[in-house]
């Protein structure tokens, strides 16, 4: 404890400090937060608590570092912010936590609960705000409920499908006192959630396998969560499977395997849309068949497949696509009992008609001497090495990053993907940096994406966190831009930049080193001379607005209707 006078055993606490010290002892290291009048009886305890506080400047950047931190650590987040202003500030990250099922405790300030319907001074109904956005809430009446609340709320928002939970304290409520209890699980007898699968549907999901011709595993961010990864790559090995990831589940297969046929869906590779379009099996995993990459067209979705689907939440089950075969468990532990189950399936006409899309249709660009987004990607791959940390923006880097950069490992590729969050990146690679601090955390941002939390540099420089911030600068909204021009006939609106500031420049200001790079060549050194230094770095890449995002495929479009060179459907 930092500066805390001696009390009995046993002697009244604060609300505020019963709170930080449930948190502590469920293994909570770090809040993210942003002060305020509601909640400085919360500040004056973190004085003599070992509980580490990080001060973003703003509260949706709190949340969305909160958020990181948790994605890549698989721990909890903890976030934190006033009554009001603070708690109204936070809404977009926690949307943006509730769509990836990522699990993050926000903790927000109230006014006194006399106060409460009044419409008093920064009163805002923060429950009823986010109870769409939020696997739970509570408005917490009574001291003396803190301690229940902290530990049913970590439990809520940790196991079962994970996500955020939000706990509002009403000033009055941290102010008070009471005794210390001793601390209990969390029983909750409403709360259900199911771990193991169901032996039979287990069993006659590997028979399907075994029996089919052309299988693809699908795999999700649920694979992630689940820490199934290793489990997945023995399943593809053991039966010579090809997998498919989503945006989330890009990591839970090496980049390299050769197995992994890529991202499916909007931008993902020909081969693995083809591959899901002519599948006779499809075994999905901890997905949940985002419009993204079903296009919303659930009958001609894998229209020649038996569909497999195992998720921890059953109402994932049939919510977008009815399974022949459903198997609500963890991820984890449904593919420890399918293992055995398993051998090597008779596939080789399959993977033959595979390897040829493969080497047919490519993922590939034209190097043309201009600074090809591609080429930043793969360059940042090769020198980052596999245990480097990618985190993106929204927009056209993303789908980049996405496509070129190889992700080798599970936790290591961090995206806003249900939400499509732009302005997530930067508070982002800070929780990131924050939870992996002697990691290389790269962040893949663009123009419009980086302005929309860029205060956050501050914070990257108050506290040294060495994150080498990766700017795609075309002065442009870019996939904007790209939709106006394939959608609406090129024709533009509102999607210039033309008062973007002088990056460079920028960076100084809030001292950090900043690198400009117009030409391929300068590419590479510029990426080493950033990694090789201990501090956060900017390097400003001038790309050009008319580079795409390339195959595409029509919002409403079959997945096999992609464009591929600007030039048709493919």
């Amino acid at each position: 404890m930092r500066n805390e006078e001696k009390k009995p055993p046993g002697s009244p606490r604060s609300g505020a400090r019963e709170l930080l010290e449930n948190l502590a002892d469920a293994g909570v290291e770090v809040i993210f937060g942003y002060p305020g009048g509601a909640v400085l009886t919360i500040y004056d305890a973190l004085l003599e608590s070992p509980i580490r506080h990080v001060l973003p400047r703003h509260e949706q950047s709190a949340v969305h570092a909160a958020d990181a931190y948790a994605r890549v650590s698989g721990r909890i987040g903890v976030c934190l912010a006033t009554s009001g202003p603070g708690a109204a500030n936070m809404v977009t990250g926690i949307a943006n936590a509730f769509m990836d099922s990522i699990p993050v405790l926000i903790i927000t300030g109230q006014v006194s609960t006399r106060l409460l319907g009044t419409d008093s001074f920064q009163e805002v109904d923060i429950t009823g705000i986010t109870m769409p956005i939020t696997k739970h809430n509570y408005l917490v009446k009574q001291t003396q409920d803190i301690p229940r609340i902290v530990r049913e709320a970590i439990h809520i928002a940790t196991t079962g499908r994970p996500g955020p939970v939000l706990i509002d304290l009403p000033r009055d409520v941290l102010d008070g006192e009471m005794k210390p209890e001793k601390s209990v699980p969390a029983e909750l007898k409403s709360y259900k959630f199911f771990t193991k699968g169901n032996p039979g549907q287990i069993k006659e999901a590997a028979k399907a396998l075994m029996q089919s011709k052309k299988p693809v595993i699908y795999a999700g961010g649920g694979i992630i969560t689940s820490g199934a990864d290793d489990l997945l790559r023995e399943l593809a090995e053991k039966t010579g499977v090809p997998v498919v990831t989503t945006l989330n589940g890009i990591g839970s297969i090496q980049a390299r395997h050769p197995n992994n046929l890529g991202m499916v869906g909007m931008h993902g590779t020909t081969t693995a849309n083809l591959a899901v379009h002519e599948c006779d099996l499809l075994l999905a995993i901890g997905v949940r068949f985002d419009d993204r990459v079903t296009s919303g067209l659930t009958k001609r979705f894998a229209p020649k497949a038996q569909v497999l689907h195992i998720d921890i939440d059953p109402a994932e089950i049939g919510k977008v696509l009815r399974p022949r075969i459903p198997i609500v468990g963890d991820a984890r532990l449904v593919l420890a009992d399918l293992l055995p189950l398993t051998a090597a399936c008779a596939i080789e006409p399959w993977m033959r008609t595979l390897r040829q899309w493969q080497d047919e249709y490519p993922l590939c660009y034209e190097p043309d001497g201009h600074l090809n987004p591609q080429l930043i990607m793969e360059t940042m791959g090769e020198i980052g090495g596999d245990d480097a940390y990618v985190v993106t923006d929204v927009g056209q880097h993303q789908m980049w990053a996405a496509q070129f950069y190889p992700v080798m490992q599970a936790r290591h590729f961090i995206t806003s993907a249900g939400l499509g969050t732009m302005g997530f990146g930067l508070p982002a690679a800070i929780g990131a940096q924050i939870a992996r601090p002697d990691a290389l955390i790269y962040l893949v941002t663009g123009d419009g994406s980086f302005q929309m939390n860029v205060q956050e540099l501050a914070t990257l420089r108050q506290y040294d966190l060495p994150v080498k911030i990766i700017l795609m600068n075309n002065g442009v909204l870019g996939m904007v831009r790209q939709f106006q021009q394939t959608f609406y006939r090129e024709r533009y609106n509102e999607i210039q930049l033309t008062a973007n500031p002088d990056f460079i420049a920028l960076a100084a200001a809030y001292g950090i080193k900043g690198l400009r790079v117009t030409r391929p060549a300068e590419t590479a050194p510029a990426l080493r001379e950033a990694v090789s230094v201990r501090e956060p770095v900017l390097l400003d890449f001038a790309i050009s607005p008319d580079e795409v995002v390339l195959p595409m495929i029509h919002p409403g479009k079959v997945i096999t209707e992609m464009l591929e060179g600007g030039e048709g459907d493919a």
